[in-house]
């Protein structure tokens, strides 16, 4: 079974994502960010490092999916393959972040890689306002977050919804953030559970 969370910056994936291992016994698979050579010169200097940080988050997913099928576990994912190539990278090119042979080259290299890819079992996808991302993002106080704008949240926001509209690649469960507070309420992770097994399982 693979479970992925899907969400903006500040929704509580990597919280979540931590929940439903401890929960449901899942093997947790999380967003490499510590880690992440290009992302501390990404938040200083978007338009020179767009390309580099979104390559190193392609091929780092995709190496982290095909971990997910070598082990053949029940596992939970932090943020999917999808994010990086119908939302983040196309975002940073709409906002001329990215050049349009960058972006072409990400998008060709992104197909290839697509059709060695399974989706999720069951995506979540955690819908959250703008406020709401910046107190969590305020709250975990990464210094690289520090200076990410308004109007960035709010455009990733808007591609967020859009894609997941058309989402038809497998199950789907939206979680509204605003007024699930699955960190702190018991009750309303029991809920993210229960909207997981009924759509997994059929179960209620």
């Amino acid at each position: 079974m693979h479970i992925a969370i899907a969400g903006n910056i500040g929704s509580g994936k990597t919280t979540l994502t931590g929940l439903l291992a401890k929960h449901l016994k899942l093997e947790p698979h999380y967003e490499n960010v510590e880690e992440n050579p290009y992302l501390y010169d990404f938040y200083e200097d978007m338009q020179r490092w767009s390309f580099n940080l979104q390559v190193y988050f392609l091929q780092s997913r995709f190496r982290q999916i095909l971990e997910i099928r070598e082990k053949g576990r029940n596992v939970v994912q932090d943020r999917t393959i999808y994010e990086d190539a119908y939302i983040f990278a196309p975002n940073l090119y709409s906002m001329g972040l990215m050049t349009t042979r960058d972006f072409k080259t990400y998008q060709e290299l992104f197909q290839l890689i697509a059709s060695f890819v399974k989706p999720p079992d069951l995506l979540i996808y955690l819908r959250a306002s703008v406020p709401a991302l910046v107190q969590q993002i305020q709250k975990r106080g990464r210094g690289f977050e520090a200076g990410i704008r308004l109007d960035y949240l709010k455009k990733l926001n808007d591609r967020y919804e859009a894609w997941i509209e058309n989402y038809d690649l497998g199950k789907l469960l939206t979680v509204e953030v605003d007024t699930c507070n699955f960190i702190e309420d018991e009750e309303a992770l029991g809920s993210i559970i229960n909207g997981i097994q009924a759509e997994l399982f059929g179960l209620v």
